[in-house]
């Protein structure tokens, strides 16, 4: 199975052919970048406020601009978000449209372990 195929979003997941290793590999890295929780409260952040300034997103964290600079890099180096500059200011928005989907259906089979 080719990797275009694995990701086709046209057919139901259970109609797909199964995963080969490389499209297997390739989930594996997301859900590893995924898989943290910095990363996952800025994008929660930027999800609740769609575009902020790194000090905004620190603040909001609890973290220091620095460790949050450096978790944002990950995120703008596999496209899940960007980096827009205004005059002297960076801020950074979602551009994965799949991201905020993802992090909500998360959020609900969280919810449901715990209930």
């Amino acid at each position: 199975m080719s990797t275009a195929t694995a990701w086709r979003t046209d057919q139901p997941l259970a109609e797909r052919p199964l995963l080969d290793a490389d499209s297997s590999a390739q989930l594996a890295r997301l859900f590893k970048l995924l898989g943290n929780p910095t990363r996952l409260r800025l994008l929660h952040a930027l999800i609740r406020s769609d575009e902020l300034r790194v000090t905004d997103l620190a603040e909001t964290i609890g973290a220091t601009p620095q460790a949050t600079s450096n978790q944002l890099q990950r995120l703008v180096d596999r496209r899940v978000v960007a980096a827009q500059r205004h005059g002297n200011e960076v801020r950074y928005h979602i551009i994965d449209c799949c991201t905020p989907g993802l992090i909500d259906l998360a959020m609900c089979l969280v919810a449901q372990q715990e209930g």
